[in-house]
């Protein structure tokens, strides 16, 4: 009996077949698409540099989006409805109203239930082809761990974050992994993107500097951001991700791509390539998840998130947030669970608390990871 890779699985699910001689033994493999498939790719597949071979390749690819909100929501959208086969959306973070104007996979319903936004976009992703596997990852990945688990085979990681810390370690583990990353960013109305391949690009480090100096830049928290700018930014980096993926790799764009819509701009910046100075480009060998950087991600308790007064704490507990809901509603908290986190509501009515299994605590109406730290040890661990 032959044997099916996971290539070959992939493609069969997508309507894959064997061809049959005259004597009805098996001979060889017809690699095609199921009907359904074929009709929904029809218009994707006319166009010559994809056709049915890249429409098969898609089908076979595996990518890993980090970041669910504008950009990443966006980036879904069109990876879903290109065929790739298998989709992991990674997200810190939960649905709120202010994300309604720009993160276009996201209604009322959401924002209500206060979902987290993988998992928010997972639903809305499988209503739109069912055939595509979705994996929706409800962390933080700056933890090494956590980053590993999520890119782990993936073919290509495509950047829809907001924080300088997680966009820097998604470089860091592409880099030495040998799996491009489609950078993207973005504040007001204009933003920037950039396909950095390992061992042909330099890295993100080398081309707009390490966290510091990406904190120092603008962000939707002190310029917003519009939504047009976002659908312009996510559909560089989508083509970028459908050249890579479909096999057409030679026309991979070498640039830095900075764009505007209000007022319309567009320059571009070729790429350096690896850098011999830079440890994560230059092809050095870098040994991650080390003992000491799986404790030094545990030291690291708070981050700032960006586009409101947000700090993240980790508690280190993990298991059902509903643990504290008990001690919450004693203090005058109005709780809201669901499945995949726990809400509180400050009896002051200045604040939330949101808990995750995972140990991730969001602190709502400050950022000051002093005083965040002290609300926790309030409410939830005093």
């Amino acid at each position: 009996m032959l044997e099916r890779n996971g290539a070959v699985a992939a493609l069969l699910s997508a309507g894959g077949s064997r061809r049959k001689d005259g004597d009805g033994q098996r001979r060889e493999w017809n690699m095609s698409l199921s009907e359904p498939a074929r009709e929904r790719h029809s218009r994707q597949m006319r166009f010559a540099p994809i056709g049915e071979h890249g429409q098969l390749a898609l089908r076979s690819s595996r990518v890993l989006i980090v970041g669910v909100g504008s950009l990443g929501a966006s980036l879904a959208q069109h990876m879903v409805r290109s065929g790739v086969g298998e989709l992991r959306l990674a997200d810190r973070d939960y649905v709120e109203w202010s994300n309604l104007q720009r993160q276009m996979l996201f209604d009322e319903d959401d924002a209500h239930l206060s979902l987290p936004k993988a998992i928010a976009a997972a639903d809305k992703l499988r209503r739109i082809d069912s055939s595509v596997q979705i994996e929706a990852i409800v962390a933080d990945l700056t933890s090494p761990e956590a980053l590993e688990a999520a890119a782990a085979g993936c073919d290509l990681v495509l950047d829809g974050t907001d924080n300088a810390a997680v966009r820097l370690c998604l470089n860091d583990w592409c880099f030495r992994n040998g799996v491009p990353l489609m950078y993207g960013g973005i504040a007001g109305a204009s933003g920037m993107s950039a396909p950095l391949v390992p061992g042909e690009t330099c890295c993100l480090r080398c081309l707009i500097g390490g966290e510091q100096e990406q904190e120092s830049g603008e962000t939707c928290d002190t310029v917003g951001m519009l939504s047009p700018a976002v659908e312009m930014v996510a559909a560089l980096q989508a083509a970028e991700a459908l050249k890579w993926l479909s096999g057409n790799r030679g026309e991979i764009r070498r640039t830095l791509a900075s764009v505007g819509v209000w007022p319309l701009s567009l320059r571009e910046m070729r790429l350096p390539g690896p850098s011999a100075s830079c440890r994560i480009c230059s092809g050095a060998t870098v040994v991650s998840h080390t003992l000491d950087s799986v404790e030094a991600a545990k030291t690291a308790v708070t981050a700032v998130l960006c586009g409101r007064d947000t700090v993240q704490v980790e508690l280190g507990a993990t298991g059902d947030p509903g643990m504290y809901r008990r001690r919450l509603e004693q203090v005058g908290c109005s709780v809201i669970q669901n499945p995949y986190l726990l809400r509180a509501e400050l009896p002051t009515g200045e604040g939330r608390l949101v808990v995750f299994p995972d140990g991730r605590v969001l602190v709502q109406g400050t950022s000051d990871p002093e005083e965040a730290l002290r609300c926790c040890e309030l409410y939830l661990t005093g």
